[in-house]
This record gives structure tokens, C-alpha cells and sequence, in this order.
């Protein structure tokens, strides 16, 4: 488990540096943050800043906790894009996504 885990983060870390020009340091201060968000919003919800690709910064309120999500009807025949953090919306009530490279911050 823990080794799968930190084997996510490097593999996520080097993402960073080679598509968005972080320094290692960098890089993994993100992953870490990413993957604290995510072990978060499979628990409760989570308010959390992103840049938008706009520029803009967004505050949002997600979760990914099952019985916080309406059920998935149909199949999801697309390709996964391991660049992008998928989450449902509770104020909007709606999946959205950000780039795992622009989260700010989290709010614990």
C-alpha cells in the first residue's frame, strides 16, 4: 500500500518537472498536495483553490466520498487524463476537473 502510494507520487512529481517546468522541490511539494486532496475528498468535503486556465483562481467545495455523489449512469467511454484531477462539485452539483499542476492550496 505505502509503497504504491509513493511510487503515485514520483510518478506524478516527474510530470510536473518535465510538462510544467517545476523544480523537483516543487514538483513534489504538488504531488503531495494532489494526493492529500484526493485521500480527503474520498473521506468528506473539501474546499480547495485551483488556478482556472483563464488565469483566475477558483475556490471549490469537492468531495469524491460514494454516498456524497449521485450515481454514474451509463458507461464512460472516454480516455483517462492523468493530468487532471476529476471531482463532483457540491455547490454547483456537477463533476468538474483542474489541472493537478495548478492546485493552490487545500483547506484542511
Amino acid at each position: 500500500m505505502k509503497r504504491n502510494v509513493l511510487h503515485d507520487i514520483m510518478t506524478l512529481a516527474w510530470q510536473f518537472v518535465k510538462r510544467n517546468g517545476f523544480t523537483m522541490s516543487e514538483a513534489l511539494k504538488a504531488a503531495w498536495a494532489n494526493m492529500k486532496l484526493k485521500a480527503a475528498m474520498k473521506n468528506r468535503i473539501v474546499k480547495f483553490y485551483f488556478q482556472k486556465v483563464d488565469g483566475s483562481v477558483r475556490e471549490a467545495y469537492g468531495t469524491l466520498k460514494d454516498n456524497l455523489i449521485p450515481a454514474i449512469a451509463g458507461t464512460d467511454n472516454r480516455k483517462r487524463n492523468d493530468t487532471v484531477q476529476v471531482f463532483y462539485d457540491t455547490e454547483k452539483q456537477e463533476w468538474r476537473c483542474f489541472k493537478k499542476a495548478n492546485l493552490i492550496s487545500i483547506c484542511m
